[in-house]
């Protein structure tokens, strides 16, 4: 009975996560419930007043709020055409200014749905206020109604202000800060300090056989985040081991294999197991940290380019880099199995190494940089910083970027004089340096 009471809690909780998730993935569905709410609203609640509360009614005049009433309707349609109008400016400048993928986070700010979904309740709803008003000829003005438009107006002057702040957004500063906050939520999140034993994995699964695989069908999906504790949970009754194949971030096309199932009695069903893995048309930061320093990268080599010629916010986009480096060089990124409490191993799930996240750091802008002086003196700095900062056990990888930094700089410039500058350490890329003699 207990356990079943277990399962049943886990049922409910992923289903209430499923739900969130698709009212995060479907921004319209906030100004609809707004909408819905207030249309109903309008139409239950001044009836049920007027009938058990009559004496509950407005001295002002007929004719004041009608023009209240109808002034608050048209003003509100102008506003929301002026909220849609930035939303979309807001999304196009993210896109060409900095990187496409962004424009997902712009347009799923909750401000911009709350704002819509605030403006267009409070239109519709002087609108069906407006019908109570001096209703059958009474002269009467209900309370109620002019209660709640006056509500439904203070509202709307603060999101819209928030509106309004959010446009400070785009500032590349801003926008960069907000992408390694991101990264550094999931750091914190997913990885364990680094004195947390390594979990490598198990080599008796690893050789053991695949009695069942299930894959992916329909268009071409990014895996979003994946439900350790329920594949854990699943792998556990069927006395077996689930392996994901694909990392979180990688994308999935039809008949791509998504996970095996290794040992166990028999094959467990497919819907069961879907309901571990969450699948999704973009990347998500949820239990993706590279994801954060791959937009990070992005906003740094735009800047790079030709068009653009902007080392500086490139050197920003370092700054912001550096910190999530640094950040992963003190946890323990060396994982990969899950164990159930028994200690058996039950889930094994592909992590991308400390190389990995080297190479996506640097590999890039040293590339689209190597002519920068900017550039080259702030990248030397950091790797110096993080062998300076970091265990031992991470030194070995940053090593071998600092020669292969040092071969750009020397290939990128003939000059001596420049290559000689260009070696050196410099936080700001064209601050103090610490030239290395």
């Amino acid at each position: 009975m207990a356990a079943d009471s277990i399962m049943s809690n886990k049922s409910v909780r992923a289903r209430s996560s499923r739900f969130l998730t698709e009212v995060k993935n479907r921004p319209w569905f906030v100004p609809l419930a707004y909408s819905v709410a207030a249309l109903l609203f309008g139409f239950t609640v001044p009836r049920l007043v007027v009938a058990e509360l009559p004496d509950w009614i407005s001295t002002i005049s007929v004719n004041a709020a009608i023009g209240i009433y109808s002034s608050v309707a048209s003003g509100m349609i102008a506003l929301t055409g002026i909220v849609f109008s930035l939303t979309f400016v807001m999304v196009q400048f993210s896109a060409t200014a900095y990187s496409p993928r962004l424009v997902l986070w712009i347009s799923r700010d909750p401000v911009i749905s709350h704002s819509v979904g605030i403006f267009t309740a409070t239109f519709l709803y002087a609108l069906v206020a407006l019908a109570w008003v001096d209703r059958s000829g009474s002269g009467r003005v209900p309370l109620v109604g002019l209660g709640v438009i006056t509500l439904l107006l203070i509202l709307s002057v603060i999101m819209f202000i928030s509106l309004i702040q959010r446009v400070s957004m785009l500032q590349v500063t801003r926008m960069l800060i907000f992408t390694g906050d991101q990264g550094r939520r999931v750091v914190e999140k997913l990885y364990p300090p680094l004195d947390t034993p390594a979990t490598p994995y198990a080599p008796d699964l690893l050789t053991a056989e695949c009695i069942q695989t299930l894959v992916h069908h329909g268009h071409p999906m990014a895996i979003q985040s994946v439900d350790i504790p329920a594949l854990i949970g699943i792998a556990t009754e069927a006395s077996c081991a689930i392996e994901m194949a694909p990392s979180v971030g990688d994308t999935v096309l039809d008949s791509t294999p998504i996970l095996r199932v290794i040992g166990g009695t028999g094959p467990i069903p497919e819907e069961k197991l879907r309901s571990g893995i969450e699948l999704g048309v973009e990347r998500t930061f949820e239990q993706d940290p590279k994801y954060a320093i791959r937009l990070l990268v992005d906003i740094g080599i735009r800047a790079l380019s030709p068009a653009v010629n902007d080392p500086t916010t490139a050197v920003q986009a370092l700054n912001q880099i550096e910190d999530l480096l640094l950040r992963l060089g003190r946890r323990r990124l060396e994982m990969g199995t899950y164990r159930d409490a028994a200690g058996k191993p039950r889930f094994l799930l592909h992590y991308p190494l400390w190389e990995d996240f080297l190479r996506l750091s640097f590999d890039e802008i040293r590339f689209y940089g190597a002519s920068s002086v900017q550039v080259m003196r702030r990248m030397k700095a950091l790797i110096s910083e993080l062998l300076s900062m970091l265990p031992e056990e991470r030194r070995p990888a940053l090593h071998y970027w600092q020669a292969r930094l040092q071969s750009t700089v020397e290939k990128a410039f003939s000059d001596a004089e420049d290559i000689l500058d260009a070696s050196d350490e410099d936080r700001q890329g064209l601050g103090s340096s610490r030239r290395i003699v």
